[in-house]
């Protein structure tokens, strides 16, 4: 299975995940007609006031006569747990992906995260854009025979037009293209000296934003495992395999207009280096 293979017939991401969604006054996307999907909503802001609604009543409910945590704070999780985790980042790159991850399970995590980014990417529907990632990415006899076939898959004319893109792999006049992942979590399954297996769980964002778009930004969630080598003092895809979830609840949120996810598209860069 290729990377483009979760890209269905649909014209965006396949998944199972159920949601309600809220389209802004008058039609979003110049008033042409939305295809259905199944997609799950971000929660980062729901999350992001929940935490703080709890934050302010603990705040308000904290005594002095409460507990102490072996930390030296109020009761509750010490720091350490909800601490980031990860060696330091890598600071070689190639193509403009991290690399030079560390021999261990932490640096075979950190090398599936960040390849899950780069193979996700708007980049990989560019000819030059693809065989740099491909040839970065994966062990070096695996991307020579996965060459032709990803530059078959993702030169498909049939494909390209299912998804709203032009011949050349662009977007149409007036539209941005938006194609990334946002790896949530890494576990390691398996892990050797020279080999290892990590999953990586993402949500993903893909579609066209902008006016007469048939095929709006949507969200989905995966979980890929990555079959990785130690090849030339780095960690290399030789292998992956794909699934759906887990997704969580969707929100009932408004959908942004096309001006507001086009201008995000355009002002938000995405992540350079992931864990």
């Amino acid at each position: 299975m290729s990377p483009g293979d979760e890209h269905e017939a649909s014209g965006g991401y396949g998944g199972t995940g159920h949601t309600r969604t809220r389209l802004p006054d008058g039609e979003p996307y110049g008033g042409a007609a939305r295809r259905p999907r199944n997609s799950s909503r971000s929660l980062i802001t729901v999350v992001g006031v929940v935490v703080l609604l709890i934050a302010a009543i603990a705040f308000a409910n904290q005594g002095d006569d409460e507990p102490t945590s072996p930390n030296g704070g109020a009761s509750g999780p010490v720091t350490s747990s909800t601490a980031a985790s990860g060696e330091q980042p890598v600071d070689t790159e190639s193509a403009g992906i991290p690399t030079g991850f560390a021999h261990d399970q932490q640096g075979a995590e950190s090398a599936a995260a960040n390849y899950s980014i780069a193979l996700g990417s708007a980049e990989m529907f560019s000819k030059a854009g693809r065989q740099q990632i491909v040839g970065t990415v994966y062990a070096p006899d695996v991307a020579a025979a996965r060459q032709a076939d990803l530059d078959s898959a993702y030169s498909s004319e049939d494909f390209l037009a299912n998804i709203g893109l032009q011949k050349d792999g662009t977007a149409p006049k007036g539209q941005s293209f938006i194609s990334r992942v946002i790896p949530v979590g890494t576990k390691a399954t398996a892990f050797s000296a020279d080999d290892a297996t990590v999953e990586v769980w993402y949500t993903s964002l893909f579609g066209l934003s902008g006016e007469r778009s048939t095929n709006p930004v949507s969200e989905s969630w995966y979980t890929t495992t990555y079959q990785l080598t130690w090849i030339a003092n780095d960690w290399k895809v030789t292998d992956f395999q794909q699934k759906d979830g887990p997704v969580p609840v969707g929100r009932d949120q408004q959908a942004s207009t096309a001006d507001d996810m086009t201008k995000a598209v355009e002002e938000y860069g995405g992540f350079t280096y992931a864990r």
